[in-house]
C-alpha cells in the first residue's frame, strides 16, 4: 500500500499491517544490577510523550548478520552506559502481532559494569533510570501520574504486582 524509508504498510485480504523495509528485528534487554532494574526513558513521536522502557535497539541496523547478543550488548552500552559481562537469549516475542510483523529477542544482561553515563547516540536523548526491582510498581505509578507512557515489556517487572499475592 505504501513504503517509506523504514516501514512498509501492507494489505492482505482485510488485514492492514506494518513491517520494517529491511526485515530488521529488535533486541530488548532485561538488565538487573544488584536488585535494580535498568530502565530508559525517551520521547516517542507516535505517542507524543516520553515512554518508560526496557533498553532496546535494532539488530543489524549497522551491520547485516549481526548476532542478537552483540546487538543487545551494543544497545545496552549506548543507551544506559552499562556493559554486560554476559548476555543470555531468553526467546523471540512479538509485541503487537495483529498490526506489526516486527519481533524482538528478549535477552538477560548480567554482570553489569557502569562505563559511562549512557544517553544513546546523537538525537536519542535517553534518560537512564536505575530502580530497585521491589519499587517498580510505585515507580511506574509515579511515571504514569507524570503523564509518561509505559512500554508493554515492563509487564515483566510488574507481573508479581499484577498477579497479586494469591498467584
Amino acid at each position: 500500500m505504501w513504503q517509506g524509508k523504514y516501514i512498509t504498510v501492507r494489505r492482505e485480504g482485510t488485514w492492514e499491517y506494518v513491517s520494517r523495509t529491511r526485515g530488521v528485528r529488535a533486541a530488548v534487554i532485561l538488565a538487573i544490577d544488584e536488585g535494580h532494574a535498568i530502565l530508559v526513558e525517551q520521547y516517542r513521536v507516535p505517542l507524543k510523550r516520553n515512554c518508560i522502557e526496557l533498553p532496546a535497539g535494532l539488530i543489524g541496523d549497522t551491520s547485516e548478520g549481526e548476532p542478537d547478543e552483540e546487538a543487545a550488548a551494543r544497545e545496552l552500552e549506548e543507551e544506559t552506559g552499562y556493559r554486560a559481562a554476559r548476555i543470555e537469549t531468553i526467546g523471540e516475542f512479538s509485541s503487537s502481532p495483529g498490526m506489526v510483523t516486527e519481533t524482538f529477542s528478549l535477552v538477560r544482561a548480567t554482570g553489569l559494569e557502569r562505563v559511562h553515563a549512557g544517553g544513546g547516540v546523537e538525537g536519542e536523548n535517553i534518560t537512564v533510570h536505575r530502580v530497585p526491582v521491589a519499587q517498580i510498581p510505585a515507580f511506574v505509578a509515579e511515571q504514569r501520574r507524570l503523564g509518561k507512557m509505559i512500554d508493554v515489556r515492563l509487564l515483566l517487572l510488574l507481573a508479581g504486582d499484577i498477579l497479586g499475592e494469591d498467584a
